[in-house]
C-alpha cells in the first residue's frame, strides 16, 4: 500500500550517504568515509569491569526506570570536567541524551516550526542538516574561512535574517574541515548573538582530541545571559555504542528540555549512565583520552604525508590540530560523485562534500577521516586515491 507520510520524512526514501557507505565498506574497499573512532583504542577492559560493579553494587536501581534529565552523580562529575573547557556549571546546568544527535534533534523540535530560518556553518554536519530539514527549516549557510566561520559573514546573515531562531556551530575540530575557531572569534560570534538576539547550539564532540596547538575555551565559556547551548558525547571519547551524550544550559531551559526530552524516550539508557559514572570514578579518563590523541596525531600526520606525496599538484587540504577529519578541495568544476566512482574502481572511498552543504554545495569537496584505519591502510589508501585523482583531473 502506500503510506501518507508526514513533510517530515524525505521524498523518495533515498539514502545518498547510506548508499556512499555501503559502497565503502567493501571487504576489498580501504575506507575513509566514516566518521569512526578507532575500535582498537575502547577501553574494554575497564568498561567491563564499571558494569560488573555496577551491576554488583546498584543493578536495582540501574536497571528501572529513572529521571529524564539523566542519571545525577554522572552529571555531577561532568559540571566538574566542564571547566577545562572554561564553563562553571552545576549539575542542574546538564541534561543527559542518547548521544548528541538526540541533541541537536530535541533543540531542533523545541525552536523550529516549518519556515524558520536558522543560520549554519557552510559546510557543516551532515546529520544536523537531516534533523534541520525533518523540522522544515529555511537553512541559510554562512561562509568559513581556514579559521573557520567568519564573523563579517556572520553579522551580513543576522541583517539579512533577523528572524533567525539560531545558528548551529562545531567550532572546535569542525566536520567536517577540522577547522578551529580561534578564541576572538568566538568572542564576537557571542556578541553578534547577543546584539541580533539569537541563541547559538555549540557542538563540541572533538574538543578533547586536541593533539596539537594550544587549546581554546568553548563559545559557552564567554556566554553571560544564557543564550549558548553546549553539547558533547561519550562518543569519541569512550565509545559511540554507549550512545551518551550531554547538554549545557540555563537551568530554566533544562527544565523545558527534560520535558521534551520525556517525552522522546523517558530518558537515556540508565545502565550506560551509571557505568560511565562509575568508569569516571574508578578509571582516568585523561590518560585513555592521551592515548587517543596519541595515535590519531600519527595516523593524521601520516595522511598528511601521504597527501603531499600523492595527491597533484593544487590540491587543498586542512591540517588540523586534533578530531577525526581531513577536509580536501581539488581546483576546477570537478563532479565529485563521479570522482567517488572512479575511487571505487580504485578500493578507496571518501564521502563526497555536497551531503555537508545547505544549499548549492562547491564542487570537487571531500572529507576523510584518519583516526579509523591503520597506518598501512591508510599508505595505502592515499596513494590509491591519489591515482585516482590523477587519472579523474587528466
Amino acid at each position: 500500500m502506500e503510506y501518507n507520510y508526514s513533510k517530515a520524512v524525505p521524498q523518495g526514501g533515498v539514502d545518498t550517504v547510506g548508499e556512499i557507505l555501503k559502497v565503502a565498506a567493501s571487504p576489498n574497499v580501504i575506507s575513509f568515509a566514516g566518521g569512526l573512532p578507532a575500535p582498537e583504542l575502547f577501553p574494554t577492559s575497564q568498561l567491563q569491569q564499571a558494569t560488573d560493579r555496577v551491576y554488583q553494587t546498584s543493578a536495582e536501581s540501574a536497571l528501572q526506570y529513572s529521571n529524564s534529565n539523566g542519571f545525577r552523580r554522572l552529571r555531577e562529575i561532568l559540571a566538574q570536567r566542564m571547566a577545562r573547557r572554561g564553563v562553571s556549571c552545576d549539575a542542574d546546568n546538564i541534561a543527559i541524551t542518547t548521544g548528541s544527535q538526540q541533541s541537536i534533534d530535541l533543540i531542533s523540535k523545541m525552536f523550529i516550526n516549518r519556515g524558520d530560518t536558522i543560520l549554519v556553518e557552510k559546510p557543516t554536519y551532515m546529520s544536523a542538516l537531516d534533523v534541520f530539514n525533518t523540522y522544515g527549516a529555511n537553512i541559510v549557510g554562512v561562509e568559513m574561512d581556514d579559521e573557520g566561520l567568519r564573523m563579517d559573514a556572520l553579522e551580513q546573515a543576522l541583517k539579512n535574517h533577523p528572524e533567525a531562531k539560531f545558528l548551529y556551530t562545531v567550532p572546535t575540530f569542525q566536520n567536517p574541515t577540522g577547522r578551529t575557531l580561534p578564541v576572538d572569534r568566538r568572542q564576537r560570534m557571542v556578541e553578534l548573538a547577543r546584539q541580533y538576539d539569537i541563541v547559538i547550539i555549540e557542538d563540541d564532540p572533538y574538543g578533547q582530541l586536541r593533539f596539537a596547538g594550544d587549546p581554546v575555551p568553548a563559545v559557552k565559556s564567554f556566554d553571560s545571559d544564557g543564550r549558548v547551548f553546549y553539547l558533547s558525547t561519550f562518543s569519541k571519547t569512550l565509545t559511540p555504542g554507549l550512545r551518551t551524550g550531554w547538554v549545557v544550559a540555563d537551568p530554566a531551559f533544562i527544565k523545558h528540555f527534560t520535558v521534551i526530552k520525556q517525552s522522546a524516550d523517558l530518558h537515556t539508557d540508565n545502565v550506560a549512565q551509571q557505568v560511565i559514572a562509575e568508569f569516571l570514578a574508578d578509571f582516568n579518563i585523561d590518560e585513555h583520552i592521551a592515548k587517543i590523541r596519541q595515535v590519531y596525531r600519527q595516523r593524521e600526520q601520516l595522511m598528511i604525508e601521504q597527501i603531499q606525496k600523492h595527491f597533484p599538484t593544487g590540491v587543498k587540504y586542512t591540517n588540523p590540530d586534533g578530531g577525526l577529519f581531513i577536509w580536501v578541495e581539488i581546483p576546477g568544476n570537478i563532479n565529485t560523485q563521479d570522482l567517488f566512482d572512479q575511487c571505487i574502481k580504485n578500493n578507496v572511498a571518501f564521502v563526497p562534500g555536497e551531503p555537508f552543504y545547505p544549499g548549492e554545495p562547491e564542487s570537487g569537496t571531500f572529507r576523510l577521516n584518519f583516526s579509523n584505519m591503520s597506518e598501512e591502510k591508510i599508505k595505502d589508501g592515499i596513494q590509491r586515491l591519489g591515482k585516482a585523482i590523477t587519472e579523474f583531473t587528466n
